[in-house]
């Protein structure tokens, strides 16, 4: 059973920054493919970004440029860097995890971007 633990979320003012983490029970590069969703109320669960056990990283349009995703092996973990907060990215976030055929989440972290 792979457990996946969020946190860093917060409120933040429109521009500002936060780095969200997601600790694995398992080697973070033992996945093959970890990834960030948010779901913002009413609304549908997204993808935000995705890594690949080979390092390729891919990102919904609407965060290309301002979002950063990143492993770091020494600590079981995963980042999501965000900048250039908008009050539409105030949600849910939720890290992902796949491997062998199954996908394990997290419990999510709010992130409230709000003046």
């Amino acid at each position: 059973q792979v457990q996946l633990v969020e946190s860093g979320g917060g409120l933040v003012q429109p521009g500002g920054s936060l780095r969200l983490s997601c600790a694995a029970s398992r080697s973070i590069y033992s996945f093959n493919a970890v990834g960030w969703y948010r779901q913002a109320p009413g609304k549908q669960r997204e993808l935000v970004a995705t890594v690949t056990s080979r390092g390729s990283t891919n990102y919904a349009d609407s965060v290309k440029g301002r979002f950063a995703a990143s492993r770091d092996s020494t600590r079981n973990t995963m980042y999501l860097q965000m900048n250039s907060l908008k009050a539409e990215d105030t949600a849910v976030y939720i890290c992902n995890a796949q491997i062998y055929g199954e996908a394990y989440w997290g419990q999510g972290t709010q992130v409230t971007v709000s003046s």
